[in-house]
């Protein structure tokens, strides 16, 4: 599925986000960036220890922010961290839309081209993937909508078709408009 929203070109695939040759992809991080099971394991895994030794350096980062590593060995030239809210933790839709734009934010303040986002919180964070492809989903439109970005491309690589069909149809509703 493919929208294009302010001259950016939004879409949505199955994979594996490790494989995505984008400027950018986007970790689904914890506030110690230590690179464990899920997304963050795929990357450590696929990118090799230099970025699990940059987020050493860095030392960790608040929720709902985000920071830049090389991307190591990946195809993509960078990993953004961004650490989202685990369910229960308080205030989690304002935290997961913070992460997002922080994501987005340092991407562009990079000049970044493109970007790839994982569903970021739904796994061991416990965040219902409905409640959080809308958030994530009406973060990045309206960033698009209301920067200059220097983003040309952004992907959500959703691992699974049960999490894909949930963000189509969150991205469906939410781009009838547009």
């Amino acid at each position: 599925m493919r929208r294009v929203i302010n001259k950016v070109i939004v879409e949505l695939v199955q994979g594996d986000i490790t494989d995505l040759a984008t400027d950018a992809i986007v970790n689904a991080a914890n506030e110690s960036l230590q690179l464990g099971g899920g997304v963050a394991g795929a990357i450590r895994r696929r990118g090799g220890p230099t970025i699990q030794r940059e987020c050493d350096d860095i030392g960790g980062t608040p929720v709902g922010t985000a920071v830049k590593t090389s991307g190591g060995n990946l195809k993509a030239r960078y990993v953004i961290h961004a650490v989202g809210p685990r369910w229960g933790e308080g205030d989690e839709d304002q935290k997961l839309a913070s992460a997002v734009r922080s994501a987005l934010t340092l991407a562009d303040s990079k000049q970044l081209r493109s970007i790839a986002f994982p569903a970021i919180s739904t796994g061991i964070f416990g965040f219902p993937k409905e409640r959080a492809a809308e958030i994530i989903l009406s973060t990045t439109i309206t960033y698009l909508k209301e920067s200059n970005a220097s983003l040309r491309r952004i992907v959500f690589c959703l691992y699974d078709p049960t999490t894909l069909t949930i963000f189509k149809d969150a991205f469906t509703d939410l781009t009838k408009s547009i």
